[in-house]
């Protein structure tokens, strides 16, 4: 599947079948295309929890609504991020360009997220929506669907996965085999509603 197709064919789908069973190599594949999804400044803050526990699914469902997707996908991934990415030995993010380079950037990575709390977690989140686009769309490209979830409650999860104190949770990602078809695109905007030339 190209690309375009992917794009225009993915749909949060909610209902899956149950006895799917996706391969090692298959969720290895997909976790690797993930990691190469950009953040700024090379951090790659994204943590991806995948929950294989059955129990722990089934008390991660209990946080989710009862929603059927977290116990009845293939992949459950929890998309968390690490806060402070930034300062954990900041020279491995650019340890293969020059001296040169690293003498700049490190300081300047410094300064941009030292004491700004509200700048990290912003990061955090455009980091962990970038990953589960790329998730969404490489699974379709190889004949999976998927579902991006906010609907639980984070604190719960968060307790549930041991979150660490620096890092937050940002959304969940199911991915497996429909069982059933997603109902019609609900009702799209026009690009006159959202495409803005120059100015509001």
């Amino acid at each position: 599947m190209d690309t375009f197709e992917a794009i225009e064919s993915r749909r949060a789908v909610k209902h899956y079948d149950p006895t799917h069973r996706m391969t090692e190599d298959e969720v290895e594949r997909l976790l690797s295309l993930a990691m190469l999804s950009p953040t700024a400044f090379n951090i790659q803050n994204w943590r991806f929890v995948v929950v294989r526990d059955p129990e722990l699914r089934k008390k991660i469902r209990s946080a989710a609504w009862d929603q059927p997707q977290v116990t009845d996908a293939s992949l459950l991934i929890v998309l968390c991020a690490d806060l402070k990415a930034w300062e954990k030995e900041p020279a491995r993010y650019w340890r293969n360009v020059s001296e040169e380079v690293r003498n700049y950037i490190l300081p300047a990575m410094d300064r941009y997220y030292r004491g700004r709390e509200e700048v990290q977690r912003d990061e955090a989140m455009r980091s962990c929506g970038i990953a589960a686009q790329t998730l969404m769309l490489a699974a379709k490209a190889m004949g999976y669907d998927s579902c991006p979830m906010d609907g639980f409650d984070f604190d719960k999860v968060g307790e549930l996965i041991g979150l660490p104190e620096d890092h937050v949770i940002a959304m969940f990602v199911v991915i497996g085999k429909a069982a059933r078809e997603p109902w019609p695109r609900p009702g799209q905007l026009s690009k006159e509603d959202v495409v803005i030339t120059d100015h509001f």
